[in-house]
């Protein structure tokens, strides 16, 4: 799978064991990403549908990210495009840490406005790290 530039990382401290941050974590992607399909699908993303029953194993999908890689309780990597940009996040369980990282290329000219709309003006930060902090209350 190919590389993509690095954008950030953002962390929160948790205080729980790894398989109840895991089961947060779940719970809280399903919830929170699982009513984006309009979004998903105004942007042409794929994948624009969810899996039904969204466990976190690869293949499963929220909309606009699917399932790359996970080992329960260590590591969730989602990937998904859309037509202004490739994307990853990578949630990391690091002793009492969940660490969030995203990739993302924004090839074109409308894919640097994309990245300027969305990096660029903190947007994308707010959003990761309020849903770091839903995932530690949802412990």
């Amino acid at each position: 799978m190919e590389q993509l530039p690095y954008i950030d990382e953002h962390s929160q401290r948790l205080d729980a064991p790894a398989d109840v941050a895991w089961t947060a974590l779940l719970k809280v992607l399903r919830r929170t990403m699982g009513g984006g399909a309009p979004i998903a699908r105004l942007l042409g993303c794929d994948p624009a549908q969810g899996t039904a029953e969204f466990a976190g194993r690869p293949g499963e999908a929220v909309p606009g990210f699917r399932v790359v890689e996970a080992e329960a309780g260590r590591r969730l990597a989602l990937r998904g495009r859309h037509r202004f940009a490739e994307y990853a996040l990578t949630f990391i369980l690091d002793g009492d840490r969940l660490r969030a990282q995203t990739h993302a290329a924004f090839p074109g000219v409308l894919g640097r406005l994309y990245r300027a709309a969305v990096i660029g003006s903190g947007g994308h930060r707010l959003v990761t790290r309020r849903l770091l902090r839903q995932v530690a209350r949802a412990t």
